[in-house]
Order: structure tokens, then sequence, then C-alpha cells
């Protein structure tokens, strides 16, 4: 580690200020941030940490609509968000991780193996900033890589629970628990739709031949003759391309399935 500053605001307008710095970074819950700094592959001139402010916390679900504060830990989000999300941020690392770890800085982020961009795409999501709103569909840009400006700050996010349920099946990569491949599936009212995660070069995704073939017939065997394709998909030590092309199909068929 080396020198920095270091300011914990109390309000999201003392933290857009602070971050006007130059150099200056948010510190979310610094899963992701402060291995970095140790390894110093970053070096930012302050931390901003958006910890304090009250008005980026809480869950709550009202009128269908399920609002999440960007400072809500993974921990907070597995008690009190829907069934289907509060079940995947329950499988989100180890308890230290959960209870650290944010959705706003998660979705900050945006690993290309983290869990959250695939319900985000599939529950057609709005992510709230300081300064406007911006629909799932046009928040993920690739690994590492989001329609997030210098110095933004994702204060909430907005998901209207779907009527027809969903599921998220994840095939994780057992040291980190990443996800190796996670499918979620949600049955929106503007129809189904599929986020992928850990398996596109791309980053997250949504699957729209299978979205068309479940839209037509909501059973496993819609996906029979579906497959993604290999070439757009991930190969490391743990998985060639078309090893994460077949989990893609797998996890798929199993969200359906669960999702009855």
């Amino acid at each position: 580690m080396y020198a920095f500053d270091f300011e914990r605001p109390s309000t999201i307008a003392e933290a857009v200020a602070a971050l006007q710095d130059e150099d200056a970074q948010a510190l979310g819950g610094g899963q992701t941030l402060i291995p970095t700094l140790k390894q110093r592959l970053a070096s930012p001139s302050k931390l901003v940490s958006l910890s304090g402010i009250a008005e980026m916390k809480g869950v709550s679900i009202e009128g269908g609509v399920l609002t999440i504060g960007g400072g809500a830990t993974h921990a907070e989000v597995a008690a009190d968000a829907c069934a289907p999300l509060a079940a995947l941020a329950a499988n989100i690392g180890d308890p230290a991780v959960r209870n650290r770890g944010t959705i706003g800085g998660s979705l900050a982020n945006n690993d290309p193996s983290a869990d959250y961009p695939a319900a985000m795409l599939a529950l057609g999501a709005t992510i709230i900033t300081n300064t406007r709103e911006i629909a799932a569909d046009d928040f993920f840009q690739g690994m590492f890589t989001t329609a997030l400006e210098e110095g933004e700050i994702i204060t909430s996010v907005r998901i209207d629970v779907p009527p027809g349920g969903a599921n998220y099946q994840k095939f994780e990569q057992p040291a980190s628990r990443f996800a190796l491949v996670g499918v979620f599936v949600a049955r929106t009212a503007n129809g189904v739709r599929v986020g992928v995660t850990g398996a596109s070069e791309d980053g997250a995704y949504r699957w729209s031949e299978a979205e068309e073939a479940l839209n037509k017939e909501f059973r496993e065997d819609a996906l029979m003759d579906l497959r993604p394709n290999p070439a757009i998909m991930i190969e490391d030590l743990h998985g060639s391309r078309e090893y994460r092309a077949h989990l893609v199909r797998v996890l798929t068929k199993r969200a359906v399935a669960a999702i009855g």
C-alpha cells in the first residue's frame, strides 16, 4: 500500500464533490479495490468511502417494485430482496464478502464473472446514479466496462418484481465462488429475459435466441436445438469455450425447470 487521502462523506452531494479531485476513487465495500491497491495495480490519490451515506442504504419492495440502495451489502440483499435475487446474493463469496461487498460496487466494477449483472439484465433493472437513470441493457458495456462516467455514483437499483417468477443457476468456481457460468431467467411483464454471466469475452449479456424460443413456449425442450456460439466464450484453465457454451444451455434449462 502507499499513502493516500481518505474521506467518508455522509451525503451523495458530498461524495460527488470529493470525487471531483484529481485521481479520486470511490470506495464501496472494497472487495475488489482493496486487493488491487495492495498489489499496487491502482494508485488513487484519494479514496472516497460511500459506506457512510444513509440515503444509499436499504432494500424495500412496494407496489411490486424492488428498490435497493447502491450501498446495500450482499447480506442485506439476501435478507430483504425478492426471493430469486435474495438467493443469488446469499451465494456470493463467503460471509465476510457478503457483509462488506455492496451491490453498487459490484455493478460499477462489472467483473465478467460477477453474479448481479446477469440478474440485472434478466430482470430489466434500472441503474440509478446521482445524475440519471440507465437501463441495464445500456449499462453493461464489456468486461469491467460500464456506462458510468467519471465521478458518477450508483445510488440505487430499481427492479419490477417479475410476475411470472425467476431463477438463477450458477456453476461456481470452487476457490473463488465466482460464476464459471451463471444464468438468470425471468418471466417479466415484457416477456422472458435470459441474462448470462461468466461465459462471454464481452462480459454479461442476454441470450436472445433462448429468449425468443422461451417466449414461444416456456419449457426446457424449447432449448433443445439451441446452443450459444462457442467462439464468443471465455477460454481459460477452468474451462474451454465449448464447455462454457454447454454450461450456458444446461443452466438455462435448469432455471426454466425451476420456475416451472
